[in-house]
């Protein structure tokens, strides 16, 4: 991913999902800032959801986890919720398609910290939609990140976040 655009409105981002497999373009997420090690964007919800509205995510290319907060429609925090991924950077079609690697991670606004889904990554390695390769880096992301979080780090993964959010 060394080759990156200099324009970053001009990236066509994709999301793809091993269980269920899909890889849907995300052509309504506002690209905020976009660099060799970060990318931030605002959205709303592809599929409407009756608690969350909208958001804002950071993407940490380089460690592999993407942090993201999750807001009610009247803008009150819901909770964060942090993805463990792969991106992969196409530079002949200026395209970064982010492979959700299963396992998850929410913080709630009250400091609980929930890991979740990590049996859908014996899952995926069992039916062939994850290597050895990936499993071992989703886990090796996953330990960064809970480190992070069990030393109280959240407000600098957020950092990138908060000049565009104003909470």
């Amino acid at each position: 991913m060394e080759n990156r655009p200099t324009h970053q409105n001009e990236l066509k981002l994709y999301r793809r999902r091993l269980i269920p497999e899909e890889c849907i373009p995300l052509p309504d997420d506002v690209i905020l800032r976009y660099d060799r090690d970060v990318l931030v964007t605002s959205w709303k919800t592809i599929r409407p959801k009756k608690e969350m509205d909208h958001g804002y995510s950071c993407y940490y290319l380089k460690e592999g986890y993407k942090i993201s907060k999750f807001y009610r429609a009247d803008h009150t925090l819901l909770y964060y919720y942090c993805d463990i991924i792969s991106p992969g950077y196409e530079e002949n079609t200026n395209s970064l398609t982010v492979t959700d690697l299963l396992v998850d991670v929410i913080v709630f606004p009250d400091g609980a910290v929930r890991v979740v889904d990590v049996d859908e990554l014996v899952t995926a390695l069992n039916r062939g939609l994850l290597d050895l390769e990936q499993l071992k880096e989703a886990l090796c992301a996953l330990d960064r990140l809970l480190h992070l979080l069990y030393s109280d780090r959240l407000e600098a993964l957020l950092a990138p976040i908060a000049p565009f959010d104003g909470k």
